[in-house]
């Protein structure tokens, strides 16, 4: 059969697709044919990086993704465990990084729009959000428009659905400069036996379009998002999708009836690659092909042709297999709720996806070849030579340990994030248990008092020194932040984002990541249950930092019983949970008080993590502990300061090791807490730590007003708060 040929195919139009000279040839060798302009169209879209993870699917398999929680891992819409007592959680990460740089209002909008279709697809309705940012440096021209932008598109979607947004991390650094890092993650709390999948099952059933119309918004967005940026980012506005939260909201009350009245046989959202990715994975998953009649697509502009409604991006819809005989249903359900209903095709036992326009057939292809058997690519890659270790005594005291201490507190990467989060609303829905500045948000989950615990963390100039140590580093925070509040940590999901993977040097530092990632998730009986990659944030040849941000849910049997890092009363014990650091290569230290940024980075003992974890969990669970704080940035000093801040109360800190100060005070050691007790409980804890072989020892005191650090720091607390305080704000209102 010939397919009339509506644009010729030239080797630009091939090169402008993102396809390769092989990758063509392929498809010849697939089809037999030269393909339609919209068959290369839709090879683009699932062969690229964004949608087939060519690059990263042989090192993504080696992660560990199983264990006697996990209902659904990898390879679906989102991850799904196990809490207990019916219930489900199902979770995900992605990147919107491309076009939040380009246009940041409604590219990060549409990447949080993006992820709760993905959580709500399963059949849960999202309880939290969560968001990891990443931009350049504060002085660069563009860096105070892009966090502007960034978190009014955040708080803008987020606010309107309805979804509290409790928990994230912002950084600042010149390698973000021209490409921006915007990671949204979403949870959903769900029954455990109504999880819903995107596999397609039975011939000749119907085929729904649901929520909103398509139109020209997004073309080729997952093609933009899987190469690097040049000077011309901004030419590529249009292919930035545009996002609209009460149609979203709607959209999700109509499919959580669709589940209740049993119409779905399989759902999928349609995100990246829009109808082309989204009928593709259900008719592959299901061994089905797919026939879609384009002229019952329902736009909201004229004149569209077959190329642009397959990669249109617009937001807000959904491919749904439906059960026939629920038709009327599900159909009176889109109406009351003012959305868009129409059978647009039906699933065949032929396997082939055939695309009919103004009753022409503009494309045939394998459907298993474009979803299933999609190129992948194990691309040379150099391990990384890690830094030396930064011998402690070639780190120079600070001349004065308050400024030094007032310094990091106020630096943009350590300083209060108020500014951000309180446009977010972190409160709706009346579950919120611990707000953001915590080590982990807290969700209650049911009435018995059980609740989740939420996080996200990387330290990239970690991963850029050292990345199998800043891999494992990154999940051993995660896990750490889950038990500092009092969470079991059940699993994560990870959105992986690095450079260019042709570079050898670039792809050494994701495989090395991928495997301190997996070595910590095993260790930790922490399995990956969702994820996302975003390869190619480089502009003009300069890549960002290797992010391979990691997103933690655990849980937690009484919310009540929560730990939080504030001081409680005066008088209480101060401990230190697993020994003083010596470790300043890469830390906040030598960055922000010295100007260098050098070392390996602190290892990390994953045994010492989960023996220290373990202790400090049920401590807060045996009710133990009156304050818990993890040790990472800034070290022992600035966990202390950040206890301070959040309650108004001072401390002495008297008990530090014999030598120079600013080493137990800012060493970044790994498997460290500092937690507080009354005083008759204190010798208790450090037997039980002994008994645990978790090192233990009294530091210090809770009292007075100041931060008194032995005998170099005595900072009133009001005056660490306005320091730590006072420069985003400023810096937003250009005042820095």
């Amino acid at each position: 059969m010939t397919i009339p040929n509506e644009i010729p195919i030239t080797p630009e139009l091939i090169a402008e697709h993102g396809l390769t000279e092989d990758e063509y040839r392929h498809i010849l060798e697939i089809i037999g044919r030269e393909p339609t302009f919209t068959e290369l169209g839709i090879f683009s879209a699932m062969w690229n990086e964004h949608c087939s993870y060519k690059s990263s699917k042989k090192w993504l398999r080696t992660l560990p993704t199983k264990a006697p929680w996990v209902i659904q891992g990898p390879g679906e819409n989102a991850g799904v465990v196990d809490i207990g007592d019916g219930q489900a959680v199902v979770f995900k990460m992605e990147s919107h990084n491309h076009p939040s740089y380009i246009e940041p209002y409604q590219g990060a909008t549409t990447g949080v729009g993006g992820i709760l279709r993905d959580v709500f697809t399963m059949g849960a309705r999202p309880i939290a959000a969560l968001n990891a940012l990443r931009f350049g440096s504060p002085e660069h021209p563009k860096t105070r428009h892009l966090v502007s932008g960034v978190v009014a598109g955040i708080a803008g979607y987020g606010n309107c659905f309805g979804v509290p947004t409790v928990a994230g991390e912002v950084n600042f650094h010149t390698r973000y400069d021209g490409n921006i890092l915007v990671n949204a993650m979403a949870v959903g709390l769900a029954d455990a036996d109504r999880i819903f999948y995107s596999k397609a099952e039975g011939v000749g059933l119907p085929v729904v379009y649901l929520g909103a119309k398509t139109g020209r918004d997004g073309m080729g967005g997952a093609t933009m998002a899987s190469a690097e940026f040049s000077d011309d980012a901004e030419q590529k506005r249009p292919t930035v999708q545009v996002g609209d939260p009460f149609t979203e909201k709607c959209l999700m009350e109509a499919c959580m009836e669709l589940y209740e009245n049993d119409c779905v046989i399989a759902i999928q959202d349609m995100g990246a690659a829009g109808l082309t990715c989204s009928a593709v994975e259900m008719g592959a998953k299901g061994n089905l092909g797919i026939e879609l009649d384009l002229d019952r697509v329902p736009q909201r502009e004229a004149g569209m042709s077959a190329y642009e409604m397959m990669l249109s991006e617009s937001q807000e819809r959904m491919l749904m297999v439906l059960k026939p005989e629920k038709r009327e249903l599900a159909e009176s359900i889109f109406r009351k709720w003012d959305l868009d209903f129409a059978i647009v095709g039906r699933t065949t036992d032929d396997l082939r996806f055939r695309i009919i326009h103004h009753r022409d057939e503009v494309a045939d292809l394998p459907i298993k070849e474009l979803g299933d058997e999609a190129p992948e690519y194990d691309r040379p890659w150099v391990e990384p030579e890690p830094p030396a270790p930064l011998r402690p005594e070639d780190v120079p005291e600070p001349e004065d340990y308050g400024a030094a201490l007032l310094k990091m507190i106020s630096c943009p990467d350590m300083c209060d994030k108020r500014w951000i989060w309180e446009q977010y609303d972190y409160l709706v829905q009346a579950n919120t248990a611990q707000i953001p500045g915590g080590d982990a948000a807290v969700i209650r989950v049911h009435e018995n008092g059980k609740a989740i615990a939420v996080t996200c963390d990387v330290t990239p100039r970690y991963v850029e020194a050292d990345p199998f140590e800043g891999g494992k580093q990154a999940v051993a925070e995660c896990w750490r932040n889950l038990s500092a509040v009092g969470a079991q940590p059940l699993a994560v999901t990870d959105n992986l984002n690095f450079g260019n993977p042709e570079k050898p040097e670039i792809m050494g530092q994701f495989v090395m990541a991928i495997k301190g990632i997996g070595e910590a998730c095993r260790k930790l009986d922490f399995p990956v249950v969702s994820g996302n990659v975003s390869l190619y944030n480089e502009t003009n040849g300069r890549a960002i930092l290797p992010t391979p941000t990691i997103g933690g849910v655990g849980v937690m049997p009484d919310w009540r019983r929560m730990a939080t890092i504030s001081f409680k009363a005066q008088g209480d014990v101060i401990l230190l949970i697993g020994g003083h650091g010596t470790q300043l290569g890469q830390s906040i230290y030598l960055r922000e008080v010295l100007g260098r940024e050098e070392g390996a980075p602190p290892p990390v003992d994953l045994e010492r993590e989960k023996r220290h974890g373990d202790f400090v969990r049920e401590g807060i669970r045996g009710g133990l502990f009156t304050a818990v704080h993890d040790i990472s940035d800034g070290g022992l000093a600035l966990a202390l300061a950040d206890m301070a801040i959040a309650s108004g109360i001072g401390c002495t800190i008297d008990m530090l090791p014999p030598g120079p100060a600013h080493i137990p005070l800012f060493a970044e050691d790994q498997a460290r807490y500092v937690v507080t007790c009354t005083p008759e409980n204190a010798e208790r804890i450090i037997a039980l730590a002994d008994t645990a072989q978790v090192p233990a020892m009294r530091i210090g005191e809770v009292t007075g007003t100041t931060l008194r650090l032995a005998d170099v720091a005595d900072i009133p607390v009001s005056d660490l708060k306005t320091a730590w305080q006072h420069w985003l704000p400023e810096y937003m209102e250009g005042e820095l």
